[in-house]
């Protein structure tokens, strides 16, 4: 009896080490740091978007929060292109930021990439642009899981409203870069802001009156349908 609660004893002391050392393997292997190379494709027909901020940062952080109220830098990116403050508040919370292009527009049909070399706690990939021509609407990545395997991986974006400024669809309202052939003397599609929050873009409805109607956007090519973008992540 006594040799048996040994033997026992022996495997179970050998089981509960094997399991530490798999614990211990699992736990380094997810926590890993990388080198992230990402590329975003803009697969609209006639939507433009603004430089991108892609940020890897930890579980705890986000660029965005969907069913919560923008904050002040995402208003700012998602109304006029600007993500200064979002890049600002991402590095200051420990995140590693990279943008693209440096200056000007992603054009339908191109592609940007970026290579962000990430820590152990930098475990989440979240990124923002706006797209144009609209009232306050953005491409974006919330907080997506960089997975732990090296290998290449594909997404499809949806568009998202910041849910700051109601879609009148006019000049008046938004960035309109002669590149846009936008419209003019649209009466607006609407004055109000029927949800506050970060939600998905309904879309433009746009109109075919380039010199009147209600929307300045045109409609023959600047509506759209999500999803918007294709992101290819390779992890290295």
């Amino acid at each position: 009896m006594d040799q048996l609660h040994e033997k026992n004893g022996y495997y179970s002391h050998r089981k509960a080490a094997g399991l530490l050392v798999i614990s211990s393997l699992l736990m380094s292997f997810t926590s890993q740091a990388a080198e992230v190379n990402i590329k975003l494709s803009n697969i609209t027909n006639g939507i433009y978007f603004t430089p991108i901020l892609f940020s890897a940062h930890d579980t705890n952080q986000s660029l965005f929060n969907p069913g919560q109220s923008a904050t002040l830098s995402l208003k700012s990116m998602a109304e006029g292109g600007d993500i200064s403050g979002l890049s600002s508040d991402a590095t200051n919370m420990g995140a590693t930021v990279g943008s693209a292009p440096a200056s000007g527009l992603i054009v339908p049909g191109s592609s940007v990439a970026v290579d962000l070399s990430t820590n152990s706690l930098q475990t989440h990939l979240s990124l923002t642009g706006m797209m144009l021509p609209s009232n306050d609407g953005f491409v974006g990545l919330d907080s997506w899981l960089i997975p732990a395997l090296a290998g290449t991986y594909t997404l499809y974006l949806n568009a998202y409203d910041a849910g700051t400024e109601a879609n009148s669809e006019i000049v008046a309202d938004m960035p309109a870069p002669p590149v846009l052939g936008l419209g003019t003397g649209g009466t607006g599609v609407t004055t109000s802001i029927p949800n506050a929050q970060v939600h998905i873009h309904p879309g433009n409805l746009g109109d075919f009156n380039l010199t009147g109607g209600i929307s300045d956007i045109k409609a023959s090519g600047q509506r759209w349908l999500n999803p918007v973008a294709m992101l290819t992540v390779t992890v290295k």
